[in-house]
């Protein structure tokens, strides 16, 4: 990935990891485009960033996404990197489900359907340029799981495997896909921006900038505080890593 002169959307671009992306990425010479839900939260952001757009996005919505994709091919047609960061997570009690799973539904939309249904709509955009760029934002959870956002936990393996399979399927074209894979870090997903077990956000992204600044840049940007779950199955330490994780937070979710 070329680390200045592009123009990149990232969703979920208003808070957390999304907003820290879009702040550093700015700051290295790119053109920036955050998209989320909450219009208040994005103006907010690009007014503290002169320079950077945003625009509405429900991720849950298909026909907001191709109106979407169809805005930026009008307004932004030199687009050439897509970050699917949007993301939600929740607790879940598998042992007193409802007849209602729209929090599990909701996650499963968000997660995994859109940034597969909004990765369909820009590709044919992204493939117009000499160089593009696909990435997805999955979690060090999809490797070994926290047993109490399950839902999430699954949506992230998914996201995973579906980026593995678009690499694959692009390994001839000039989009390349990369996979950011994230520890815990303090942001407000799951009220987490508190909680001293948490990678500090500051810190999470310096570390991730420098690992996508690295020639040839790696499939997978891991920093090191997420090798522990990454790696856990490769190095014969799930049973004792999957314990160890849902032991450790069980606190949270009980």
């Amino acid at each position: 990935m070329q680390s200045t002169g592009n123009t990149i959307l990232i969703t979920g671009g208003g808070s957390g990891i999304g907003r820290g992306l879009a702040e550093a990425l700015q700051a290295q010479g790119n053109h920036v485009i955050i998209a989320g839900r909450r219009k208040a939260l994005l103006e907010e952001v690009v007014s503290a960033n002169p320079g950077m757009k945003s625009l509405v996005l429900d991720i849950e919505d298909r026909t907001t996404i191709r109106a979407l994709a169809g805005r930026i091919a009008s307004e932004h047609p030199q687009l050439n990197v897509l970050i699917n960061n949007a993301g939600i997570m929740r607790a879940e009690d598998l042992k007193d489900q409802q007849d209602d799973l729209s929090d599990a539904e909701a996650i499963v939309t968000t997660n995994l359907l859109g940034p597969i249904r909004l990765t369909a709509a820009l590709l044919p955009l992204l493939r117009k340029h000499e160089h593009s760029t696909i990435i997805n934002v999955s979690s060090g959870l999809a490797f070994v799981p926290l047993a109490f956002t399950p839902t999430y936990c699954a949506t992230k393996a998914a996201l995973h495997s579906y980026t593995q399979s678009l690499r694959y399927q692009l390994r001839d074209t000039t989009t390349e896909v990369l996979e950011i894979i994230p520890p815990y870090v303090q942001t407000e997903l799951m009220d987490g921006a508190e909680d001293p077990r948490a990678m500090p956000l500051k810190a999470y992204i310096a570390e991730t900038m420098e690992l996508l600044k690295t020639q040839p840049t790696p499939a997978e940007i891991c920093v090191k505080n997420v090798h522990g779950l990454r790696f856990a199955a490769e190095e014969g330490r799930y049973d004792g890593t999957f314990q160890g994780l849902n032991g450790a937070m069980a606190g949270r979710f009980e």
